[in-house]
């Protein structure tokens, strides 16, 4: 296959982490986290509220310290593990590490338990009374953010210190098991990325090939796939119970710090906007590939005037960077560092997770990327996608270990920022008005995928969810749901059959992170509206832009945007967004 050829990708170097797994560093850093968390719970355990606002902040700065430590251990082991989850031994390390850092950690629970029972007037009048314990406010308004759903401390105890035999145990078994699966086609076994690549090839045949080969090898293990499903959403289901969550989906919006009904927005707009995006769009496909109808292997096929030109890593790269810069210098010498230094893993092999991501390890550190970078047009937007979020990570590392992290809905934004700099320069690189058109219908694609997809994938969980709560659902079942809202999403021009009602097995998100896909969409129209403020800004956007990454977590999405003048409260602010790629399917029906 194409992707053989490509040479001199990157792989990563985690030895700024760590040497290795059995590396002295690491075992000191355990032992010495160890000893350090006994000691912060007998020094403050119990004793929070009488605690001045100078000591309090110290005792916070501690608690960094100490997490920061534990977190390096984690980023690098679940590293290592995403290097090659099919490896016994690495895989072992990363459980051992897992279950060490959360003994460890079991010692410090007690410290956002009693912060939490603080009374609000106590800790605004510590905070009055310390710049330094001031400096950490926003994290302790996040933290002040469960507040009504903290349960006791032995409850709390207990959920930590199970989370390793349960949650935890089932995602990696979800793991280990779609890495270990091998899909037949043309006499060759290959691994779900490669299959998964094979559904852009511009042969149909191979396509169907791979499609058909996909949901039947997923069909052939739907079981253990079903029984994952049903247990982590049972699991869910409980503890939400417990903590009195109203919705399957409201811890997952409180962890964004976004309200329920932002969201329920939405999702709103996105599928009532169905019609007018995915459905307009697919019949337009179908009929430029001289179809009625495209059948789902087809969704994803390359344009006849596509480039599927095999596009080398070096190019790749100067893609990307030229992008950014042309937005903002700063930006892409931050995204430099990552191809100068060991910060990438590229190739796709067997045993590797798949899909991309990037992993911000700890701000004493530097974010790492995984790709399996196949050569294509939407490797290099997934390259661009992922750097985004790098260069966003290191940005806000200036905040600290404990007020870096952003919450989904914001990360998500500076990724598809990213995306849409590198399309924008590609197509302006473009003079071929054929191929110009191929971009143009590319990048809706990567919309649909982005925004109607995602909210379909939403919808799928909500429904699956709902029908947990009247008992185990069968395979039969998921796979009915899952056929309901991709025929209702994609519309009447995709023709679907029996295999397809396995490929909902196979998406990492469900299991990782229930309700995290809204977060895309939320990010696509959010830059979508963004970007329109940056065509039409004389100056300054770039350094408001840039100050809105560094701020990490610190500020919610309304203080983020109101320097932009947007507000994602208000419903318009969908419709607006949506309708940037609703403008790009007014252009491609314009040139028939």
């Amino acid at each position: 296959m194409a992707e053989s050829k490509l040479e001199n990708l990157p792989t990563w170097d985690l030895s700024d982490l760590y040497d290795g797994m059995d590396c002295p560093a690491l075992k000191a850093d355990m032992d010495s986290a160890a000893a350090k968390a006994e000691l912060f719970a007998k020094s403050f355990q119990g004793r929070l509220e009488e605690l001045s606002g100078e000591e309090l902040a110290k005792a916070i700065a501690d608690y960094e310290a100490l997490d920061e430590t534990l977190s390096r251990v984690m980023s690098y082991a679940y590293l290592l593990y995403a290097g090659d989850v099919t490896d016994a031994e690495i895989g072992r390390f990363f459980q051992n590490s897992q279950e060490r850092v959360n003994d460890i950690s079991t010692a410090l629970l007690f410290f956002s338990l009693e912060l939490n029972r603080l009374e609000e007037d106590h800790l605004q009048a510590r905070i009055g009374e310390s710049e330094e314990l001031a400096r950490y406010a926003p994290w302790l308004r996040d933290v002040r953010a469960l507040r009504e759903h903290q349960l006791s401390d032995e409850l709390e105890r207990l959920l930590h210190e199970k989370s390793v035999a349960g949650r935890s145990a089932w995602v990696r078994l979800f793991d280990e098991t779609l890495a270990g699966l091998r899909f037949p086609f043309q006499g060759e076994d290959l691994t779900n990325t490669e299959i998964l690549n094979l559904m852009h090839d511009r042969d149909g045949a191979k396509r169907k090939e791979a499609a058909k080969s996909l949901g039947q090898t997923l069909a052939e293990n739907i079981r253990i796939f079903t029984l994952i499903t049903n247990t982590l959403a049972k699991d869910k289901a409980v503890e939400d119970n417990w903590r009195g969550f109203a919705r399957p989906v409201s811890s997952r919006n409180l962890s964004n710090y976004v309200e329920d009904e932002v969201v329920d927005a939405l999702v709103e707009a996105v599928r009532d906007s169905y019609p007018e995006l995915s459905h307009r769009y697919y019949r337009l496909k179908a009929k430029w590939l001289g179809q009625e109808k495209l059948d789902y292997w087809d969704r994803l096929a390359p344009l006849p005037d596509e480039d599927d030109s095999l596009i080398e890593w070096p190019q790749a790269t100067e893609t990307v960077l030229t992008s950014y810069g042309r937005f903002s210098p700063e930006l892409a010498d931050i995204g430099k560092r990552f191809f100068d230094n060991a910060w990438i893993d590229a190739p796709a092999r067997p045993g590797k997770a798949s899909g991309a991501f990037a992993h911000p390890t700890v701000p004493s550190a530097h974010p790492y990327l995984l790709l399996n970078y196949q050569g294509k047009t939407r490797d290099v937007m997934t390259l661009a996608h992922e750097l985004g979020h790098g260069v966003h990570q290191v940005l806000a590392g200036v905040q600290g270990h404990l007020m870096a992290d952003t919450p989904l809905t914001l990360a998500e934004t500076a990724s598809v920022f990213g995306e849409m700099l590198t399309f924008q320069g590609m197509l302006s690189n473009q003079d071929d008005p054929k191929k110009r058109k191929a971009m143009l219908a590319a990048k809706v694609e990567d919309m649909l995928n982005t925004v109607v997809r995602q909210i379909a994938f939403f919808e799928f969980e909500r429904r699956l969810h709902d029908a947990r709560k009247e008992g185990e659902v069968t395979s039969e079942q998921i796979g009915e749901i899952w056929m309901a809202v991709s025929e209702e999403s994609l519309g009447d021009a995709i023709r679907f059959d029996e295999d397809y009602r396995t490929y909902w097995a196979y998406i990492p998100h469900f299991i990782h992170s229930p309700f995290y896909v809204y977060a895309y969409a939320f990010g696509d129209c959010l830059v979508n509206s963004l970007y329109a403020v940056y065509e039409k800004a004389d100056k300054g956007f770039a350094e408001k832009y840039l100050e809105m990454l560094k701020a990490g977590g610190t500020l919610r999405h309304k203080e983020l945007l109101a320097p932009f003048g947007l507000d994602a409260s208000d419903p318009q602010f969908w419709k607006q967004g949506l309708s940037l790629i609703s403008r790009f399917i007014d252009e491609l029906e314009a040139e028939e």
